[in-house]
C-alpha cells in the first residue's frame, strides 16, 4: 500500500471558501476511488490562502478489475434526461448502452467491464477534468487559457509513492515542486509523500492545517490580551477568518487613542472587526480597552513595530470617520429624519422605507397587548425604527443599523424603553442571536418580520430552492423563535390578514394559507434539532391551528404519546379502521347502539363516548384526551379480534363501519393521524 499527495497552489483563496474547497477536493478524488471500490486507511485534506491538498495513504498502486452496470434513464425519456446521462459517463451516443427491460419499461444500461491497470494513470486520466469542472461560487479566467479557477492556478503538485502523476491543465504541468511562505521562504521546494506535506511547509513558514492556524491565533492573542491585563473578546468567526488569511500567523498588539473611547463600542468594534480584522479586548471590569490585535502573515526583524505602527495610523482614520459621524448624526433628531425615509426604497414594488415604516407602526400597536408590551411605545420605536438608514453613521457602517438608532432615540430623551426596541428590533439575525429582550422590542421585531413576509408574499417573490435573497426563512425563524422563547400564544391568521391589509391586497385568504404553510415548514426545520419529528408537526398544523407555541406543545405531547406501546398501537388501529373504511367508501359517523350485538363492538363505543366530553381548547385537556385514546387500545384490539366487520347483514355491517369511523373521526380530533408515517 502507498500514499497519495495533491496539491493545488493558487493565489489567494477567499478565506470564507477554504474549507468548503478542502471537502470538495477530499469528495471528488474519495468518489472517484470508490468507483473502484478503494477505500484508503487514511485521508486529510487541508486549505491554507494559497493552496488546497489533500493527503492519502494506504492506496494500491494498481487498480482491481471493474465490473460494473449503471442503470440510465427510460428508453422514451425526455432527450436532456438521456444526454445528461451520456455527459456524466463520457459517452458520445447510445451506442455504448444496452437496452433492458423490467417492470417499469425498458432502460439503458451501462456496462463497465475494465481490466486493472495502474492508479496513476487512471488519476492522471481524472484529475485534469475533476480540476477544470471544480465549482466555485465565483470563479475568474486569466491570460488566454479556458480554465476557470477562484484564483489564478499556479502550480499542481501530484504524486504516488514518490513518483509524479504526468498530466496537464491548461498548460500547467503536475511535478512534485511547490512553494513555501512568499515572504519568508518563496524557493520552490519539492515534495515527494504526503507523509512529509505539512512538516516541509511548516519549516517553510506554512501552516497548511486550519485548526493550527486558528490555535495560533487564539493562543497567541489570548497572550497578548494577557500581558495587558485585559481579556480576548471571544470571535469564532474572525478567528476563522484571519486564519484563512494567513499561512503563518504572528499576533500583534496595537493601541487606539484615548480620545476615541467615548464613540459608542459598537461603532469602535465594527470598525475593528468588519473593516480592519482585529480582535477587541476588554477590561477587567468589563468595558472596551483601547487596544487590538491585529494578525500579521510575517515575522519580522522589528517584531512588528512597523506592521503595528501602520495598522494604528490606518485605525485612527477610520475612527476618526466614526466620530465625525458619531458627532454630526446627533444634530438631528430620530423624527427629523422620518421624512427622509421617502428617499429610501424598501424594495421596488413594495414602496419606500416611509411606508414600511408606518405599517409597522400600526403592526406593533396591535401586537402589543398579546405580548403584554406598552401599545404607545411599541407604535413610537415602530415608527422610528428604521430612521437611522438616513444618518451617516449607517450610511458609512451598515451593519450598525438599529443599534445607532437606539442610541440616536436614547440622545434625543425618547427613553430606554423606545431606544431598546429601535436597538434590538433586528434581533434574532440567526441561530446565535439572542432575541428582543423586552415585550417592547418583540412587538417591533415581530411587527417587522411579519410586514416583510406578507409584502413579497404579495408580489410572489417567494424563496426557492436554496435561494432567498430577502432572508425570509430567517425572517420567518425569527417569528418562531421570538413566540416560543416567550411561550407567547398568538393566533397568526388575523396578524397576517391585518398585515396583508395594510398592504391593500385583495383576497389575502391564499395568501395567509400559503405564508402559514412556509412558517410550519420553517418550524419543523426548527424542531428538528430539538429531536420533534415533521410529520408529528404535520399532524398537528393540519387541524387547523395557527398559535407556534401551541403547535409545539401539542406535537410534544403526541410525539410521547405515539413513543408509547398504547400510541403506537393505536396508530396502528387507526390505519386499519381508516384503510377499512376508505376501502368500502364509507364516511358515515351515526353509530346506532341498538344493532351494536357483539360485547366487543359495545365496549369499543361507550370507551369512545367517555372522550366525547373532554374539552381539548387547553393543553391539559388535550394531554387528558391523549390518555383518554391510550384507554382505547384494549377495547380496539378486542373489536378486531372478535369481531368481523363485514357481517352478512348490510345493516350490522354498515354499522360497524359508522364505529370504526367514529373511532378515526375522534382521533383526528387530536391529530390528524394521516399524516404520521
Amino acid at each position: 500500500m502507498t500514499d497519495f499527495l495533491l496539491e493545488l497552489y493558487s493565489e489567494e483563496i477567499p478565506a470564507g471558501l477554504q474549507a468548503s474547497a478542502a471537502a470538495q477536493l477530499e469528495r471528488h478524488v474519495l468518489g472517484f476511488l470508490k468507483s473502484f471500490d478503494v477505500v484508503p486507511s487514511q485521508v486529510n485534506a487541508y486549505a491554507a490562502p494559497q493552496r488546497l491538498a489533500l493527503c492519502i495513504d494506504g492506496l494500491p498502486l494498481n487498480l482491481p478489475d471493474r465490473k460494473e452496470e449503471k442503470k440510465g434513464p427510460r428508453v422514451d425519456a425526455p432527450e436532456k434526461a438521456i444526454e445528461g446521462f451520456l455527459r456524466a459517463n463520457q459517452l458520445d451516443s447510445v451506442e455504448a448502452l444496452k437496452i433492458r427491460d423490467d417492470k417499469k419499461g425498458a432502460f439503458y444500461i451501462l456496462e463497465i467491464d475494465e481490466p486493472g491497470r495502474p492508479l496513476a494513470e487512471a488519476l492522471a486520466g481524472f484529475l485534469p477534468d475533476m480540476i477544470r469542472g471544480f465549482q466555485w461560487p465565483k470563479s475568474m479566467r486569466w491570460g488566454d487559457g479556458s480554465l476557470r479557477w477562484v484564483r489564478p492556478l499556479r502550480g499542481i503538485l501530484c504524486v504516488l509513492d514518490g513518483a509524479i502523476v504526468p498530466f496537464d491543465v491548461e498548460g500547467l504541468t503536475s511535478g512534485n515542486t511547490t512553494f513555501g511562505h512568499r515572504f519568508m521562504a518563496p524557493e520552490a521546494m519539492q515534495i515527494s509523500h504526503a507523509k512529509d506535506y505539512l512538516g516541509s511547509l511548516e519549516k517553510a513558514f506554512v501552516l497548511a492545517d486550519a485548526p493550527v492556524r486558528e490555535a495560533m491565533v487564539m493562543e497567541g492573542a489570548s497572550a497578548l490580551a494577557t500581558s495587558v491585563g485585559c481579556d480576548l473578546v471571544e470571535d469564532l468567526g474572525l478567528m476563522r477568518e484571519t486564519a484563512g488569511l494567513v499561512e503563518w500567523p504572528v499576533p500583534l498588539l496595537g493601541s487606539m487613542d484615548a480620545e476615541f473611547m467615548d464613540v459608542p463600542e459598537e461603532v469602535l468594534v465594527s470598525v475593528m472587526r468588519t473593516h480592519q480584522k482585529y480582535f477587541a479586548l476588554r477590561t477587567a471590569d468589563g468595558k472596551l480597552a483601547p487596544y487590538f490585535i491585529t494578525i500579521s502573515n510575517i515575522e519580522t526583524p522589528d517584531k512588528g513595530a512597523a506592521i503595528v505602527n501602520g495598522n494604528q495610523r490606518v485605525l485612527r482614520a477610520r475612527l476618526s470617520d466614526g466620530r465625525f459621524f458619531w458627532d454630526q448624526d446627533r444634530k438631528e433628531t430620530l423624527t427629523s429624519r422620518l421624512p427622509a425615509l421617502e428617499k429610501v426604497t424598501f424594495q421596488a414594488k413594495l414602496g419606500t422605507v416611509a411606508q414600511k415604516a408606518e405599517r409597522i407602526e400600526k403592526l406593533a400597536k396591535s401586537l402589543a397587548p398579546g405580548l403584554q408590551a406598552d401599545a404607545e411605545l411599541s407604535a413610537q420605536a415602530g415608527l422610528l425604527a428604521k430612521a437611522d438608514l438616513t444618518s451617516g453613521m449607517v450610511y458609512e457602517f451598515p451593519e450598525l443599523q438599529g443599534i445607532m438608532g437606539g442610541y440616536y432615540a436614547a440622545h434625543d430623551g425618547l427613553g430606554d424603553t423606545v431606544a431598546t426596541a429601535i436597538r434590538s428590533h433586528y434581533s434574532p439575525q440567526g441561530p446565535d442571536d439572542a432575541i428582543p429582550q423586552t415585550p417592547e422590542g418583540r412587538a417591533v421585531a415581530l411587527a417587522d418580520k411579519l410586514d416583510t413576509l406578507a409584502g413579497f408574499w404579495s408580489i410572489d417573490e417567494k424563496p426557492t430552492g436554496s435561494k432567498d435573497p430577502f432572508a425570509l426563512r430567517r425572517a420567518a425563524l425569527g417569528i418562531i423563535r421570538i413566540l416560543l422563547e416567550t411561550e407567547t400564544q398568538l393566533s397568526l391568521r388575523p396578524v397576517f390578514e391585518t398585515a396583508f391589509s395594510l398592504y391593500e391586497v385583495k383576497a389575502p385568504e391564499t395568501y395567509v394559507d400559503d405564508l402559514l404553510s412556509f412558517i410550519a415548514d420553517r418550524l419543523k426545520a426548527h424542531l428538528r434539532d430539538q429531536g420533534v419529528r415533521h410529520d408529528v408537526v404535520s399532524a398537528i398544523f393540519a387541524l387547523g391551528s395557527d398559535d407556534v407555541l401551541e403547535i409545539v406543545q401539542r406535537a410534544q405531547s403526541l410525539q410521547s404519546f405515539l413513543a408509547q406501546e398504547d400510541g403506537a398501537n393505536l396508530q396502528a388501529a387507526f390505519n386499519r379502521a381508516n384503510g377499512i373504511c376508505q376501502k368500502a367508501s364509507h364516511t358515515q359517523t351515526q353509530v346506532d347502539e341498538a344493532l351494536l350485538v357483539e360485547p366487543a363492538e359495545r365496549a369499543l363505543f361507550a370507551a369512545m363516548a367517555s372522550l366525547n366530553d373532554i374539552d381539548i381548547g387547553e393543553l391539559a385537556g388535550y394531554d387528558a384526551y391523549l390518555d383518554g385514546l391510550a384507554t382505547l387500545r384494549a377495547p380496539v384490539d378486542a373489536f378486531f379480534e372478535a369481531v368481523m366487520v363485514n357481517d352478512e347483514d348490510e345493516k350490522i355491517r354498515h354499522n360497524r363501519l359508522s364505529l370504526l369511523q367514529a373511532l378515526a373521526h375522534g382521533m383526528r380530533r387530536a391529530a390528524a393521524f394521516d399524516e404520521i408515517e
